[in-house]
């Protein structure tokens, strides 16, 4: 930061030299003045008013204006003339309480940086005094042509200069405060107390200027050559009367919903249809989801059924090929078919093994009733591996049927 002013604190008998800075600056966006016709700009040009005739800076000088409106000129040797003993020091007079300085008279603010690496330790030992004392020091100083009143604070590990106005130049407020006759209520204050624990405390860090930023932004468009729609503005309730406790309310509530604070609200919302639906929607979904873990564990036990059955097929299957020479490699569905009709097969093979049982005991009769033709006609011996359509029921022999029998149980 580049200093506009070098001179000494003046603390008692301690010299401190320091060099001044300004703390703050200015962000708003200047605009020039042009000639709407063709653009051109407009300048302001120093000019006489009695020969109308331009003049430099080297021509022009200080003077004082009387009531009466003489001109009174004084110059620079007669301003240095004059004792001011402030000119090039900030002469502490004493220290305050910062409560004690009104937030009116405060002004400019600038810090202080030692001049000088002898500066540092005096520098310090003001620094350290005031933070211990939890006070500020009054202070006058004199910038640009004139005597000033300062206050002197910490800031971090740096001191701080603010300007202060003058006591007589702060105006009193005669006038300004409205008729005494009003009357508030201790139900509007219940309210507004609440707005005010609603708002809570604001966050400085977070704020910036709105305004500027559109500028810039329309300072932007304009250069980029995009159109520019103006935003509609909402008309202001000039001398509308409203009720104070309905504001109150309605502004209490507002203040909650935007700060997320909806501790009133929430028994209410419990009996909402929104909050039942949303229940009803969080069961099905859980419903449906322990529907699908059910499904997705038969599956897994479904699949393993599968498998075991398709392993079980796969190896009977290779059995008959290397019995009969069939073929072993088939297609899963066919294989679970093929499993399924075999275990039908045995079913029914175990449902007629009673029956021929019985066809067996039943054999010796029908043989004595059939003796002639047997006697004429030896029966013949069925060809090995066929089977009978009754399963050896037509023969006329039981040790006959034995053999085809066994091998279709087996």
């Amino acid at each position: 930061m580049r200093s506009i002013w070098n001179g000494t604190i003046s603390f008692g008998l301690v010299s401190i030299p320091v060099k001044l800075m300004n703390a703050t600056e200015n962000h708003s966006i200047s605009f020039r003045q042009i000639h709407l016709a063709d653009g051109g700009r407009i300048r302001y040009r120093k000019v006489c008013e009695l020969d109308e005739q331009e003049v430099t800076g080297a021509e022009t000088g200080k003077a004082y204006e009387d009531a009466d409106g003489t001109i009174i000129p004084i110059t620079d040797e007669d301003l240095a003339s004059l004792p001011l003993p402030t000119a090039k020091t900030i002469e502490i007079e004493g220290f305050v309480p910062a409560s004690a300085v009104d937030t009116l008279q405060l002004d400019s603010a600038y810090y202080l940086a030692v001049n000088g690496v002898p500066a540092a330790k005096p520098y310090a030992l003001l620094r350290e005094a005031l933070r211990r004392s939890e006070k500020v020091a009054v202070a006058k100083y004199a910038l640009r042509g004139r005597e000033r009143l300062g206050m002197l604070r910490v800031i971090d590990d740096v001191i701080a200069l603010h300007g202060l106005l003058w006591p007589d130049e702060i105006r009193a407020p005669e006038g300004v405060a409205p008729d005494s006759n009003v009357k508030v209520r201790d139900a509007e204050l219940d309210l507004a107390d609440a707005l005010m624990n609603t708002l809570g405390e604001a966050d400085l860090d977070t704020l910036h200027d709105d305004y500027r930023e559109a500028v810039e932004e329309l300072v932007a468009a304009k250069a980029a050559g995009e159109p520019v729609e103006p935003e509609g503005e909402e008309e202001p309730d000039e001398g509308k009367v409203i009720d104070l406790m309905a504001a109150l309310e309605n502004s209490v509530r507002a203040a909650k919903e935007s700060h997320g604070g909806q501790e009133d609200d929430g028994e209410v919302a419990e009996v909402h249809p929104i909050s039942s639906g949303k229940g009803k929607a969080s069961a099905k979904r859980g419903g449906g989801t322990r529907k699908k873990a059910a499904e997705a564990a038969r599956g897994t036990d479904g699949k393993k059924t599968a498998q075991g059955k398709e392993t079980a097929a796969g190896k009977k299957a290779a059995a008959e090929e290397s019995a009969g020479g069939k073929p072993a490699a088939r297609k899963t569905a066919s294989q679970k078919t093929a499993s399924e009709k075999k275990a039908s097969q045995k079913t029914a093979s175990e449902k007629r093994a009673p029956e021929e049982k019985s066809s067996e005991k039943s054999a010796p009769k029908k043989s004595a009733s059939r003796k002639s033709p047997a006697k004429k006609a030896p029966a013949r011996k069925p060809a090995a591996g066929r089977k009978t359509a009754s399963d050896g029921r037509g023969d006329t022999s039981g040790t006959s049927s034995r053999q085809p029998r066994k091998r279709t149980s087996a």
